[in-house]
């Protein structure tokens, strides 16, 4: 008896303890709150004991703090974050914080014992930027933006000296400018951004040249990497002719990184002659990057040199499987080294050698393999915007192959690519809608996992199932073109896909579904999806989906895949990103209700030539999700009614949203490029407009 009433006893005393978060070791909750952002840690739950007191100004969550895409951190948010710990930060990160007014940008000054400063994307002018650099003393690393009106000559003597120590610097120049270059005497990374516009808002041409008393940029001796990545326009290749005209006089001898990234044709001039030649002579690579036109029918990549190369980047160039196989990557020997390569676009890089050959024609598998044998340590692999296809009656796969590749963290391949047939298979995606199960919003509808699905495609579905860390995947068709270009109007005219694609149809897009830790997904130019049953197996097993990017499915007429769209968002709890671009797509009612379901989305896009917008749906749907910041909607609506509903969302929600920017315009408007140019080039570049991102740049580039 006394036993039992011991127990009955311990048993009350257990029911009635309760562990509280101050119970926890400091360590562990140290862990924990390093995942609130800065602003919260310090104005909130700094005040809600002791303990939180002294733990939320620890100098480890104090030592480095990130604001980046905190959207909701309000200007006398930061303020006051600032003013309490502005003392023991020594890595501050305000990229992007477009929003931020410049007394804000001003108290950066009280952070003396910054090392490491982001404001790309803030608001700064060449006496602020003098006055704020002026007092960090210690910065080692800065990322900023120049805009019209700088000049240099408005820096003072303390500003120079704090640049003239800095070893990383990455600039994104708006206009013609060297910007803060020439005060950087120890640079050892410079990354360069060109976004400069042809033309200005009034139609005045612009000029690329620079100033000659800017001219003497001799500071790049210490060099190890050099990043220029141009926007489209000729101004941008003017510029960095003559950013490259003085490393062409003496080549840095400790120079790893070298990446031109230009989506034109920029022609090679003299100087760049000259430093390409010094660099075969004098330099051996690790991160490679060059203008197309500067590699196609030259012996360039002969003579350069490549030691333990982590990164090679050959977007758009002519390229054979022999030159990339036996020259670049000599022969398969130290390419172990090798996590990232971008082929995008290299049309022939999978077959022998470039004469009387199609871009159609089917693959080499020999060439493929050789690749994967030599760089079995790829993480990266970008093969889109070409026809890769498989002999269906000889060799292996091209999803055989790759699936040797264990470690792939992203991947981008041509929807053509995966076609095991040149006829379409009898998949339930080409069944008539008509006879289908209409899909409910909000009801698990989950489709049972069918052997047959995976028996008709067998090789896709063994390369997602073999590549278990792969967290972001593109399927992209080889000939899709986005309609809304940079700098221009919308592309009216788009390209038939791929015969080939349509036999990829639902049965080997729900292969997608095996990849539990996929966090972006792009699936562009798939014409032989129709329902879209597929889309809901990936919402329903793809929990961790923060991006999804989805362009013309299926036919092009009508919206087929609507329901099923719909039902996939309903599962879609970590959805942040949603961009769709599709004809004639409706953004009505029932779309906005599945799109609540979405609580953390930060930012859509949908860009539809003749698609249209129900705009009490929309205004209901922005209320109901507090955390969405961006609405970019570019449709068939009338300017009249798009100019209305953008006046109404900034009216209702600025207040409350800092950093909200909702642009709805019509897409075919002659002025779609001069709204476009307003657009903060963070929203800009990363979901606004369409391009493909494996291996776009290195891993950590700017880290």
């Amino acid at each position: 008896m006394s036993g039992s009433s011991s127990e009955a006893h311990t048993g009350e005393k257990m029911e009635g303890y309760c562990i509280t978060p101050t119970d926890l070791s400091d360590e562990i909750l140290l862990h924990i709150l390093s995942y609130i952002p800065s602003t919260d840690l310090i104005l909130n739950v700094r005040k809600t004991c002791r303990k939180f007191a002294n733990l939320c100004v620890d100098k480890s969550l104090t030592h480095k703090v990130n604001l980046h895409k905190v959207y909701q951190a309000h200007d006398e948010q930061v303020k006051q974050m600032l003013k309490v710990i502005c003392r023991d930060i020594s890595e501050l990160d305000l990229s992007g914080s477009y929003w931020l007014s410049t007394p804000t940008v001003d108290m950066l000054s009280r952070c003396k014992k910054l090392t490491r400063l982001d404001m790309e994307g803030c608001s700064v002018t060449s006496l602020r930027l003098s006055k704020i650099l002026s007092e960090l003393h210690h910065l080692r690393s800065l990322s900023v933006d120049i805009n019209a009106g700088f000049d240099a000559g408005k820096l003072s003597s303390e500003c120079k000296a704090t640049l003239s120590h800095l070893e990383e610097l990455k600039q994104t120049v708006f206009v013609p400018s060297y910007g803060v270059v020439p005060c950087c005497t120890s640079l050892k990374r410079l990354l360069l951004y060109f976004e400069v516009l042809d033309r200005t808002r009034e139609g005045t041409v612009m000029s690329g040249q620079l100033m000659v008393g800017e001219s003497n940029v001799p500071h790049y001796q210490n060099l190890r990497l050099f990043y220029a990545r141009l926007a489209p326009g000729y101004i941008n290749e003017e510029v960095v002719r003559l950013y490259l005209a003085v490393l062409s006089d003496r080549t840095p001898e400790n120079l790893r990184s070298f990446l031109i990234s230009v989506p034109g044709n920029l022609a090679e001039s003299r100087a760049t002659k000259n430093l390409l030649e010094s660099m075969a002579k004098n330099v051996s690579l690790e991160a490679f990057q060059l203008p197309k036109y500067w590699v196609n029918g030259s012996s360039l990549l002969q003579h350069m040199k490549f030691s333990c190369p982590s990164y090679l980047n050959f977007s758009g160039c002519m390229i054979s499987g022999d030159q990339l196989t036996q020259r670049i990557l000599n022969g398969g020997k130290d390419c172990k080294s090798l996590v990232s390569l971008n082929l995008k676009g290299c049309a022939l890089c999978l077959l022998p050698n470039l004469n009387s050959r199609k871009p159609e024609d089917d693959i080499d598998g020999s060439i493929l393999e050789n690749l994967i044998l030599a760089c079995s340590n790829l993480t990266h692999l970008n093969l889109s915007s070409a026809h890769h296809h498989s002999s269906q009656t000889s060799g292996r796969h091209l999803c055989e192959i790759l699936s040797q590749l264990k470690s792939l963290h992203s991947l981008s391949l041509p929807v053509c690519s995966v076609a095991y047939s040149c006829t379409a298979l009898a998949t339930p995606s080409a069944a008539p809608p008509m006879f289908g199960k209409k899909v409910r919003v909000g009801v698990n509808t989950k489709i049972p996992e069918d052997p047959s699905m995976a028996k008709q495609c067998p090789v896709f579905w063994k390369l997602l199932k073999g590549t278990p860390v792969l967290k972001h995947l593109e399927f992209i068709g080889s000939n899709f073109y986005s309609v809304m270009p940079r700098n221009d109007p919308a592309i009216r005219n788009t390209y038939p896909p791929c015969k080939r694609s349509h036999a990829v149809g639902d049965a080997e897009v729900a292969a997608i579904s095996q990849l539990n830790y996929l966090e972006n997904l792009t699936l562009a130019q798939l014409p032989g999806i129709v329902t879209g049953s597929s889309l809901v197996n990936i919402g329903i097993s793809c929990k961790q989906l923060c991006s999804l990017s989805l362009a013309n499915i299926g036919m092009m007429g009508k919206v087929m895949y609507m329901s099923s769209l719909c039902e996939m968002l309903t599962h879609c709890k970590c959805l942040k990103d949603l961009r769709l671009e599709q004809p004639y797509f409706p953004a009505n009612e029932k779309f906005f209700q599945a799109l609540c379901y979405c609580s953390r989305l930060q930012r859509l896009c949908i860009i539809s030539r003749n698609g249209n917008i129900q705009a009490e749906a929309l205004i209901s749907f922005l209320h109901k999700c507090r955390e969405v910041v961006m609405c970019h909607l570019f449709t068939g609506e009338s300017l009249t009614s798009c100019k209305s509903l953008q006046h109404g969302i900034i009216q209702s929600f600025s207040e409350e949203r800092p950093a909200l920017n909702a642009v709805i315009f019509p897409l075919l408007h002659e002025n779609l490029a001069d709204v476009i140019r307003d657009v903060p080039m963070i929203h800009l570049d990363e979901i606004t407009l369409f391009k493909s991102r494996v291996a776009e740049e290195p891993p950590d580039l700017w880290h």
